[in-house]
Parts: C-alpha cells; structure tokens; sequence
C-alpha cells in the first residue's frame, strides 16, 4: 500500500506571489507596485487606506521575496478562512499570524 504525503506543495516565488495578489483581489484589496525611488520622500511598502479602499503598495524594486512579505503581511491582517486558498498560501500567511502581536485586526486601518 502506497500512501500519498500530506505535506503542502512548495510554490515557486513569482507563483506564490501571484496567488497572493490574486487572494487580494479576492479580498478587495487593491495591490499595486510603484516606484519609490523618484518620489523625494521617505516611502515604505505596505498597507494603506484611501477613500475607504484598502490598498497594499509595493516598491516595485523589491526583491520578490521582501514584496511576498509585504503582501503577505497585508494579507495576514484581513479575514481570509472562508476563502478557498492554495495550502502553501494559507502556510505562508498563518506564518505572519503567529508572529503578529496583540489582538488581529478585522481592519488594519482603523485606529482605536
């Protein structure tokens, strides 16, 4: 009797990546890569909410794995249980999770 490993595929970067952006949409959540470089202010990728829309902007010069963690820490942030997700992503994201202090937040952008 062969049996079948139960442990998540590993997914290349620029694959995982695009799952990521894929489950923001998903979730309502506008990603968008820009360039920092020119804007003669200190910029930092992350969330943000405009106009009541949320946003997750990233340095388009980033390496892919520090924009999978600025995504994926975006991502970490919103309720995303009843949404069927690739088991890699959900390891990826429940990773942010446990590392995450203090209650989660439903919104990220509200402020107490």
């Amino acid at each position: 009797m062969v049996c079948c490993s139960l442990e998540p595929i590993a997914l290349k970067p620029q694959v995982l990546f695009q799952e990521l952006k894929d489950l923001a949409e998903r979730l309502g959540i506008a990603v968008s890569e820009q360039n920092f470089r020119n804007t003669g202010i200190r910029v930092q990728s992350g969330y943000c909410k405009v106009k009541n829309q949320n946003h997750c902007i990233i340095d388009k010069h980033l390496k892919i794995a520090k924009k999978m963690d600025v995504l994926g820490e975006c991502l970490s942030q919103f309720e995303h249980e009843s949404i069927y997700v690739v088991p890699a992503v959900r390891e990826y994201l429940n990773q942010f999770k446990a590392t995450r202090q203090g209650p989660p937040d439903s919104d990220p952008g509200e402020s107490t």
